[in-house]
């Protein structure tokens, strides 16, 4: 095996042994454009199914497709050299039991090339967990809020405040204890993220968490300011895409309403050596 190979990504053991270490970077991407664009800065990028609601225009992730995550997981991969690519099990795809869930995240790795799924739930989740890694398929949880299941939540609402805080360790320990390598924490409060990261032996990646966690990530449509639907409180924008992407469309429309694009330097000539 050649060198290039051997380093071309991180992989889940190095993932895992980043606990209480150099935080974890981790970030989105649907396209093969954003992998390359995240690649060099990030450890992980995953294909999330938050992708229904920032590229496909979905009101929540339940409407996502096994297909839709095969496809942007296939793209992603053709833009990564250096990072670790999870891919999230969309709704529908795991909670049968694990027999059910072994099926569609054999046909994510298969398909898509990923090193590892990620799936929502603890507890509840655990035998599927311990199936799936018993049999060679890395996985990586997410407990807190699960977005999946918010209609049960009754809306995105911070998980664990006060005595439920007992609720979301355990399921974190669950997660752990079953064989995940990492586990996600969304929209929790920071002292119980805290808790969570001391007490179980797996990186914690926040989202809406604690900056004592493992690890950060973040839906890299929100951060660059592209996706502008909503703004969670735990989002910082580092750019402002969307407002620039909207301004130069508007110079664009000006520009040929008035005929000066194209100009002279964007068409061509008759001529060779008239014009490019």
């Amino acid at each position: 095996m050649s060198a290039s190979a051997e380093s071309r990504q991180m992989t889940v053991a190095a993932v895992r042994a980043r606990k209480g270490g150099t935080p974890l970077v981790c970030l989105t991407a649907y396209t093969t454009p954003m992998a390359e664009a995240v690649d060099a800065a990030c450890d992980v990028v995953l294909v999330g199914d938050s992708v229904g609601m920032v590229l496909h225009g979905l009101p929540s992730t339940l409407g996502v497709t096994m297909e839709m995550m095969l496809m942007h997981g296939r793209a992603v991969a053709r833009g990564l050299a250096h990072a670790l690519m999870v891919v999230d099990m969309p709704f529908g795809s795991y909670e049968e039991g694990p027999q059910q869930a072994f099926r569609n995240a054999a046909r994510l790795m298969a398909e898509t090339g990923c090193g590892a799924v990620k799936l929502e739930g603890g507890a509840a989740m655990a035998e599927t967990i311990r199936f799936l890694t018993a049999r060679g398929i890395p996985v990586m949880g997410h407990v807190g809020l699960t977005p999946q299941g918010v209609m049960g939540f009754g809306g995105y609402k911070v998980q664990g405040r006060g005595a439920d805080g007992a609720r979301v360790l355990a399921e974190a320990q669950a997660v752990a204890e079953a064989g995940a390598f990492a586990v996600v924490l969304e929209k929790v409060p920071a002292a119980l993220a805290d808790r969570i990261t001391a007490a179980v032996p797996i990186p914690t990646i926040g989202i809406g968490a604690s900056v004592g966690c493992d690890g950060q990530i973040l839906v890299v449509d929100d951060m660059l300011g592209v996706f502008t639907g909503f703004r969670p409180k735990f989002v910082k924008r580092y750019a402002e895409l969307g407002d620039a992407a909207r301004a130069s469309v508007e110079a664009y429309a000006e520009e040929v309403r008035s005929r000066r694009f194209p100009g002279p330097e964007h068409v061509f000539a008759d001529e060779i050596g008239g014009g490019a």
